[in-house]
């Protein structure tokens, strides 16, 4: 063989793990220690939906002034941002104190990217998995009369 054909092949071989490799995406979240229970819900929707891409999330607490004498606050937020993510995620860094800010990364569970839903699946409102015809079949047998009254 000569040398330019092992050249050609060695750039195909390159060329072919550089198409084959995956970016690492981190996505930040950042909250404050006095987030509040609807602000919460909206940050962790968005950490939901960054980990079912496949993007790993950094979650900052941010600390102002006497904030930072109670970084417990931050820690149990952190902690609960982690209970709620635990069948998406997994911790990969420990939350801790980076000056005036806690960090925590937290990695997408493998097995649960390629099990996530698609947007259009299933009906509005339907639980997954729940088959919504066979349940309005158990709701009202056939041959059932209604009790409305204004059914008439």
């Amino acid at each position: 063989m000569d040398y330019g054909k092992h050249r050609y092949e060695q750039e195909q071989k390159d060329k072919d793990a550089r198409r084959r490799q995956s970016q690492v995406v981190i996505k930040e979240i950042k909250m404050r220690p006095k987030i509040s229970t609807n602000d919460y819900g909206t940050k962790s929707g968005h950490v939901r939906r960054f980990l079912l891409e496949g993007a790993k999330v950094r979650a900052s607490i941010m600390f102002r002034g006497r904030e930072m004498a109670h970084t417990e606050l931050g820690l149990r937020l952190l902690e609960r941002l982690a209970e709620d993510m635990s069948e998406l995620a997994t911790v990969e860094a420990e939350p801790k104190v980076d000056g005036r800010n806690m960090v925590m990364v937290l990695a997408p569970v493998k097995s649960r990217l390629r099990a996530a839903p698609a947007a259009g699946d299933g009906e509005v409102g339907a639980a997954p998995g729940v088959d919504v015809a066979a349940d309005a079949a158990v709701a009202a047998p056939a041959g059932a009369e209604t009790t409305d009254p204004d059914a008439a």
